[in-house]
């Protein structure tokens, strides 16, 4: 299924043959590279099998994201339920995972922008979060790109203290504010 698209993206649900590029993407150390490690083909099974459950239980997720010049598979852009334990959670999260190749084509942006788009127009959202580790400049970037405002800074607690990147951002925005879709 097709959920939304933008002017040079599809997002949609996953089919087989993403989980095989998913793989070879969660083993980058490029695209990792702000992540505490690298996925082993279990681990990204495991999370694969978690946003589908997500799609199943809440009716979002994390979409697929195709390139429509050449419909190839570039990663995720979309929502999380982000649980873990924390004075801002639970709460709806965005993110983003792409193909390192795709790197600097703004489709972080591009996708992001239509998500929340569609998280507060489609699905009814109020507010919407994102966070990365502090030292996550090019996230950290898009998600002001895209009109979120930076809440705090914070521990992440299911990273090890003394680990660079537990020190984290959080962004939020909220449906009234989101004008730059």
């Amino acid at each position: 299924m097709i959920y939304f698209e933008t002017k040079r993206l599809v997002f949609r649900d996953w089919n087989e043959q993403d989980l095989s590029e998913f793989r070879i993407m969660n083993k980058d150390t490029r695209v990792m590279k702000y992540f505490t490690k690298t996925l082993t083909e279990e681990e990204t099974d495991r999370f694969y099998n978690i946003i589908q459950d997500e799609f199943r239980n809440y009716g979002y997720g994390l979409y697929a994201v195709e390139t429509k010049h050449n419909n190839n598979f570039i990663g995720f852009i979309g929502f999380h339920w982000a649980n873990f334990n924390s004075e801002f959670t639970p709460c709806i999260e965005i993110g983003w995972r792409l193909k390192y190749e795709t790197w600097g084509n703004g489709f972080a942006t591009e996708g992001a922008n239509a998500c929340l788009k569609y998280g507060f127009d489609a699905l009814g959202f109020n507010k919407i979060y994102s966070f990365t580790s502090k030292i996550n400049l090019p996230s950290e970037n898009v998600m002001k790109k895209v009109g979120m405002v930076k809440v705090m800074e914070f521990e992440h607690p299911n990273i090890i203290e003394g680990n660079p990147l537990r020190r984290h951002v959080l962004y939020s925005i909220g449906s009234s504010s989101c004008a730059n879709y």
